[in-house]
């Protein structure tokens, strides 16, 4: 099959790769119908390629059809519609039953002492092959697809598969009051869809913040209130304060993660990492390494004392500073975490409908052949084309 895989810094490519095969009873092969392209992704394009090994295949945003199953699969059979949430969860385990499933202790990967294994997604979540392929081997075939109705076109139910469900517990974890603000920092496709559902929730105010002119225009083209980091620099926090009574938002949802603009010299830290050997890269991150926080420290400035700071942007760094008296003397709530795929779904599901209240058929901006995905993964990074969410179609 073909299949994108990693090779390097920078370097992604296709290439025939074996055909998965079902290796446990309960495991289902799925014909990947679209997949997405995740701001995470990026991450191992960038930062994370010391816990990669050449020929791994990425992607964890996956939807298609199921081609084959295992013998103790019963609740789904070949030829249904199936999307792939990014966490490997079993369903069952002690953290399943309390709808964390990201911690499921079934696919843990203690060698690094990390939560749930994720579809392609390096050594520190199990190094399992992922779903920008054309096939995908998809392990707790009883428990861990969900099953959804035929004929909508795929845009309607990929994005459960992480954007919807990320972007749904960054709000829930916010714990926005009713009729409160909300700032979003971060306007790609997660931000993005936070504002959606923020608003749809009930939120009074919410505010979205970035500095790329097609993100501001498209968050503010379905009624969000947008500021232009670039425009507003230091006097942004002052900017906010006046537009929430004086005091800030009640939450700020930070949806940017390790690689924030602002962070100069934790961009040159984590620049300088491609000069050394993987090994030892490996062995600085899990120890030294450090995130660039200005997105954090941002929203730390910005919330209201008592407020909450949801984090749904990803970070890695174990020596990252932060301003705990700050954070102590406003009595600041910090939440934060890999989405429970599961946990949401029955939220969710019930608002994919043709009424379409939170833009998801619309959603993508690209729609492209499986093909195209390096020359995609470039044009993503670089933010250019107006690229917030890209679909692949093998």
């Amino acid at each position: 099959m073909k299949a994108l895989t990693w090779h390097g810094r920078r370097d992604v490519r296709i290439e025939d790769v074996p055909d998965p095969v079902i290796e446990q009873p309960t495991d289902i092969v799925v014909e990947v119908t679209s997949t997405g392209l995740c701001g995470s992704d990026l991450h191992l394009y960038e930062v994370l390629g010391p816990f990669l090994d050449e020929g791994d295949v990425l992607g964890h945003e996956p939807m298609g059809t199921v081609r084959e199953t295992g013998p103790e699969v019963t609740a789904l059979r070949p030829g249904d519609r199936v999307v792939v949430p990014f966490n490997i969860s079993c369903g069952t385990c002690f953290m399943c039953d309390r709808g964390l499933h990201s911690q499921c202790e079934t696919t843990q990967v203690h060698a690094y002492g990390t939560g749930a294994s994720l579809f392609g997604y390096t050594k520190l979540y199990g190094q399992v092959p992922g779903g920008q392929a054309e096939l995908l081997r998809v392990p707790f075939g009883n428990t861990l697809p969900i099953k959804v109705p035929d004929g909508p076109p795929d845009d309607r139910f990929v994005f459960l598969s992480d954007v919807l469900p990320t972007a749904w517990q960054a709000v829930e974890y916010a714990d926005i009051p009713e009729g409160g603000s909300v700032v979003v920092l971060g306007l790609g496709p997660i931000g993005d869809m936070c504002t959606r559902i923020a608003a749809h929730r009930g939120a009074g105010q919410v505010i979205g913040v970035d500095l790329v002119p097609e993100r501001l225009e498209r968050v503010r083209a379905r009624g969000t209130t947008v500021l232009d980091l670039d425009r507003h620099g230091k006097q942004l926090a002052a900017t906010v304060r006046e537009m929430t009574d004086g005091r800030g938002p009640d939450a700020v949802i930070d949806a940017v993660g390790m690689e924030a603009h602002g962070s100069p010299a934790a961009a040159l830290a984590q620049q300088s990492t491609a000069l050394l050997p993987n090994a030892l890269v490996a062995r600085i991150m899990q120890h030294v390494g450090v995130d660039r926080l200005h997105a954090l420290h941002l929203a730390i400035d910005l919330v209201r004392r008592g407020g909450t700071i949801s984090l749904s942007g990803v970070y890695g760094g174990m020596t990252d500073p932060l301003p705990l008296l700050t954070m102590f003397d406003k009595q600041i709530q910090l939440r934060m975490g890999q989405a429970n795929v599961h946990r949401w779904a029955g939220d969710i599901l019930p608002l994919l409908t043709d009424e379409d209240p939170l833009g998801v058929d619309a959603f993508a901006t690209h729609h492209l052949p499986l093909t195209d995905a390096p020359d995609a993964y470039r044009m993503f990074q670089k933010k250019q084309d107006g690229a917030v969410k890209i679909l692949f179609q093998p």
